[in-house]
């Protein structure tokens, strides 16, 4: 019954009449749908998060799926109406929700899904309470149909896949944004699809290592691309694209560090913390007190 399920939800006659979702060719063969500045609630399909592909000269890769299986379905029509190649690989760039809800509307088509060596561990630990806690904020029309699915392809270090004259490097990164972020860099156009490493005027989240994600930064500006497309937020030049990120990320951590220093107890540490930057970012009230905890926890022991 579940095979017949799947097979259904990605079944040519259902995709011919999904909607396709808007995207933008950021560069030759590059596509970019760009999320909603929000958080996922049924009213937006979930449909936050930055997700995309590339188009080579035999094969497509998507990276990312979206926050319900219907974008998973509409980013499907979408690449549909542009090519007719084999969609070879779905790349997820780390395991949250966001960006991966919509795996199974690929999973009919005999696709390799790529992720960091630690994707399908955070999954088995996270995925039965993202579906349960989505399902009671979402409702069950566009949660029932979600399923977990994980890497069949991992990623330890650096994997390069060849869309046909095109190869793109997979690159798996220590724990930063989480534990199992990856990002997909494209040479041809100098294009980094960066995922959560990476947030423009969305606040940054912090789920991994605020210490350990400033160490990567210069290792992530390092890498020539001309462009990123981050998780959340627009499309932007690069370097140019980390510099409000890492301010970010500085000025928490030298305010929670000065607290802890200080003996100031974490709740109150969190409702000042990065107070200076609240004028930056969208949704900051929603996430920095969740980050000044998380960053409380790491330097309250150092």
């Amino acid at each position: 019954m579940l095979t017949a399920l799947t097979a259904s939800i990605a079944s040519p006659s259902v995709h011919a009449q999904e909607r396709s979702l808007p995207v933008s060719e950021v560069a030759p063969g590059v596509f970019v749908h760009e999320g909603r500045m929000a958080l996922m609630a049924s009213d937006n399909d979930g449909a936050i998060a930055n997700i995309g592909f590339i188009v080579g000269e035999q094969a497509v890769a998507v990276i990312d799926t979206g926050g319900s299986v219907r974008e998973g379905r509409q980013l499907r029509a979408t690449i549909r109406a542009r090519t007719d190649k084999p969609i070879r690989y779905v790349i997820n760039t780390h395991g949250h929700p966001d960006h991966l809800f919509g795996n199974a509307a690929f999973a009919a088509d005999g696709v390799e899904f790529v992720g960091h060596a630690r994707l399908p561990q955070a999954l088995a630990a996270r995925g039965p309470f993202y579906l349960e806690a989505f399902r009671r904020s979402m409702g069950g029309d566009l949660m029932d149909e979600v399923r977990i699915v994980p890497p069949t392809r991992l990623v330890d270090g650096s994997l390069t896949l060849d869309l046909g004259a095109r190869p793109i490097i997979v690159k798996a990164w220590p724990v930063a944004h989480s534990d199992s972020d990856v990002t997909v860099f494209d040479p041809a156009s100098r294009t980094l699809f960066a995922g959560d490493l990476v947030f423009v005027r969305h606040i940054p989240v912090i789920d991994g290592s605020i210490k350990a994600w400033l160490k990567i930064l210069d290792d992530l500006a390092a890498i020539p691309a001309e462009r990123v497309v981050p998780g959340h937020g627009p499309v932007s030049r690069w370097p140019d694209g980390l510099v409000a990120e890492k301010r970010y990320l500085e000025t928490l951590a030298a305010d929670i560090r000065r607290d802890v220093m200080e003996g100031r107890p974490i709740a109150r540490a969190a409702e000042h913390a990065a107070a200076t930057e609240r004028g930056n970012w969208e949704l900051f009230d929603d996430y920095n007190i969740r980050n000044a905890t998380a960053a409380y926890s790491q330097f309250e022991w150092e």
